[in-house]
């Protein structure tokens, strides 16, 4: 089912205002984090684990030290991932039932043909979710130290 159509329902939730647009961008962006985190976890080298038990580390210690730095590469690429598909239903969101905002000036501009503004609407948003993503792969190789 697109999510596309759930947007009617968000706004009945949520009215016209600015928490729809956060709803919808949400709904599109939680299921990928969800699922990578899901995976990360369940791909984790047994033997990881088991050498996590041997050294007899309690459970916060193992989450800590072992499973969490395991997963955090497949974490990333799904907050990565996840980042742009937000940005992109809040988009939408905003193009569809919006008095303000950058969906908004972009449905405008097309419909008044303003090339232009297309134009630099598209290269902001372009700039920004790849500055966005550039920073998540910054803080996941910052995050795992050196190799």
């Amino acid at each position: 089912m697109p999510k596309i159509t759930l947007y009617p329902i968000l706004l009945l939730m949520f009215g016209l205002g600015i928490s729809a647009k956060i709803a919808f961008g949400t709904i599109h962006g939680i299921i990928p984090v969800a699922l990578f985190t899901i995976s990360a976890v369940r791909n984790i080298r047994p033997v990881l684990v088991k050498s996590g038990r041997v050294m007899g580390l309690r459970t916060f210690e193992m989450v800590t030290r072992v499973l969490l730095p395991a997963a955090m590469p497949e974490i990333f690429a799904g907050l990565r991932i996840g980042f742009s598909l937000t940005l992109i239903g809040t988009l939408l969101g905003e193009m569809f039932a919006s008095q303000r905002g950058v969906g908004f000036l972009l449905m405008n501009a097309i419909g008044l043909h303003n090339i232009d503004v297309i134009m630099a609407l598209t290269f902001l948003l372009t700039l920004f979710a790849g500055a966005a993503s550039s920073l998540l792969l910054h803080l996941n190789r910052k995050l795992q130290g050196p190799v």
